[in-house]
């Protein structure tokens, strides 16, 4: 059935995330299957580097500063090339590559007051930031309340919200404290709790909680598992929120939907790649 569901037309996605000339993160990520989709996507690389950061003897590249962000939209002003219905943001690298893209997002808005701001706020993971501590607080006090959807981890949502998350409650107590900050849609896109028998570390929590249809009330809410692999995956979260994104063009009104399909579609590139791989999942 998804097969006839195409993207509204003029559906057009600015994409502002990292780039790394080895392997698939950020835009390298996000900008094919957008494309697959049926979106047409321009993107800006928030970073240019070698591979990505975890590599054990360090990367090489560039960090754009918020001088060069603003000269790229400037360019496309001035050709009124400003005709985007979605802003993706991923990996920003510095404190003033953040300020400017809120300059981009009023800018895109300017232009189309209903544009959809799709925010994966990739701070870190793990318990440990990947970011500058000074961008945290832009994201708490600027970047959320301006952001339509949401797409943190559970260690990002603990740094947005301030709240430490060891079960679903905590968490949909945190979504709810981040939908009176603005975004009407979030997806809390992996956690590791414990929840009595049912998780004994082979699949890992997404939850999911949206305002849309409704804008008053108790928000629409839910849980989906995925089951974990014996590896790590570079850059699942960047495919996961582009997906979203696209998804969510389709299902506008349906985020558990949206949601779902877009694991699918996740959860085939994870075994495809890990077949290739040879991994197998954990309980295995």
């Amino acid at each position: 059935m998804d097969t006839f569901i195409s993207p509204p037309s003029g559906s057009r996605v600015l994409s502002i995330q990292s780039h790394v000339v080895r392997g698939h993160v950020g835009n390298k990520s996000a900008v094919f299957p957008l494309q697959l989709l049926g979106l047409d996507v321009d993107a800006i690389n928030s970073v240019q580097f070698s591979n990505h950061t975890a590599y054990p003897s360090g990367f090489k590249g560039e960090v754009m500063s918020g001088d060069q962000l603003w000269s790229l939209i400037e360019g496309l002003e001035a050709n009124d090339l400003i005709t985007y219905t979605h802003l993706l943001t991923g990996y920003i690298g510095s404190k003033s590559m953040l300020q400017t893209v809120l300059r981009v997002l009023e800018t895109l808005r300017k232009h189309n007051p209903d544009l959809v701001y799709v925010c994966d706020p990739v701070l870190g993971d793990a318990g440990r930031l990947y970011v500058s501590p000074e961008l945290v607080p832009i994201y708490q006090n600027e970047v959320v309340q301006a952001a339509s959807i949401i797409t943190p981890n559970q260690f990002e949502i603990e740094q947005l919200t301030g709240k430490k998350i060891t079960s679903e409650s905590d968490a949909l107590d945190a979504c709810a404290y981040l939908h009176d900050m603005g975004p009407h849609s979030i997806l809390i896109t992996s956690m590791d709790i414990k929840s009595g028998s049912e998780n004994d570390g082979s699949y890992l929590t997404l939850i999911g909680s949206t305002r849309r249809p409704q804008k008053e009330g108790a928000p629409c809410q839910f849980r989906m598992k995925v089951p974990c692999l014996a590896a790590s995956f570079c850059g699942t979260g960047d495919l996961l929120s582009a997906l979203l994104l696209g998804w969510s063009t389709m299902y506008p009104d349906d985020l558990a939907t949206a949601t779902s399909t877009a694991l699918r579609a996740l959860q085939a590139v994870i075994r495809r790649t890990a077949e290739a791989a040879g991994v197998k999942r954990k309980s295995e």
